[in-house]
């Protein structure tokens, strides 16, 4: 068998955040969450990160991890690679990268270190630990008080199996600068980078503008049509698509998820819901979206298919 390239070459494409499907008891619903990876997998996703930000990461224990994220190996038969999250200190952060390692996970997504804020050395510290724990490669989550110096993230690309940084900051000159840095000081070097921010694709042109073209998509997981058409516009320089799309579609959908908090996560799960997988609803501590919110979502959802010619959002 030939093997895989590595997974660097693997991750260009649209990069699938599936939400965690918990039954009426409250428990992980495998068989549910098996039906939204695959579904994701089947429309074209080009990787799954499982148990990450969208997939309540911070709600599961570790068994639940392990058995989420084996799950969504099983199901991507090694199609699509599979990243999983692992966060919190430096030895919890450890032990959930080994668990996704013995799941069969192809990478991992570190998060920010839980509750403390870190100086520049702790936090190079924390990182090249977790990256020295694990042969699986990791991805670097810049956001909240994870936050780093353009020297620290070249410390971070020199380390090895530290291969990128997902920005969920969203401040373009730090980032900007941080490309420049890497660039000249770790010459060589393949380091990826990826826009984080909440809805990426409303950010996606200005992302664009500094090289940065992979982003993560909360809308594939409920509306796969149009992040599809909005990924491959932006690609193609459809300059009139794109903007047809964040007027109608993206720039309404970020006013709706700005009125709850928590909403980064709760309305990407009712939007799953609205398109025929029940995945159940959120743990505490997040909310459910109120009704008429959920009402808006679904009315833009429909507005958002008409604007890509697909059909309706009653199902799939």
């Amino acid at each position: 068998m030939t093997p895989a390239p590595p997974l660097a070459e693997r991750l260009d494409g649209l990069l699938f955040f599936p939400v965690t499907a918990y039954g009426p008891d409250g428990a992980p619903d495998l068989t549910a969450f098996r039906t939204h990876v695959r579904r994701g997998i089947d429309a074209g996703a080009a990787a799954v990160f499982a148990c990450c930000g969208t997939g309540e990461f911070h709600a599961l224990t570790p068994e639940e991890f392990r058995d989420c994220v084996a799950a969504a190996v099983q199901e991507a038969a090694g199609r699509v690679p599979v990243l999983a999250g692992a966060g919190y200190g430096t030895a919890l952060a450890t032990r959930f990268a080994r668990l996704a390692e013995d799941a069969g996970a192809d990478g991992l997504l570190a998060m920010p270190p839980y509750l403390v804020v870190a100086d520049q050395a702790g936090l190079l510290r924390h990182y090249t630990d977790l990256a020295a724990a694990t042969a699986l490669p990791v991805i670097v989550y810049q956001r909240d008080n994870a936050v780093f110096t353009p020297d620290t993230v070249v410390a971070l690309a020199r380390t090895p199996g530290i291969i990128g940084l997902k920005d969920g900051l969203g401040d373009l000159d730090l980032l900007q600068r941080t490309i420049s840095a890497v660039r000249t000081e770790a010459p060589g070097r393949e380091f990826l980078y990826f826009n984080g921010l909440p809805t990426a694709e409303l950010t996606g042109p200005a992302y664009r503008g500094l090289g940065v073209r992979r982003y993560s998509s909360a809308v594939f997981a409920f509306a796969p049509e149009i992040a599809t058409a909005f990924h491959r516009a932006l690609a193609d320089g459809d300059d009139a698509t794109v903007a047809r799309l964040l007027d109608g579609f993206y720039r309404p959908l970020v006013e709706l998820r700005n009125q709850g908090k928590g909403y980064a996560v709760s309305l990407v799960k009712a939007g799953v819901r609205l398109r025929g997988t029940e995945v159940g609803g959120v743990r505490a501590p997040l909310s459910e979206p109120a009704p008429e919110h959920v009402e808006a979502l679904a009315a833009l959802i429909e507005r958002g298919l008409a604007l890509v010619g697909a059909p309706g959002a009653g199902g799939r």
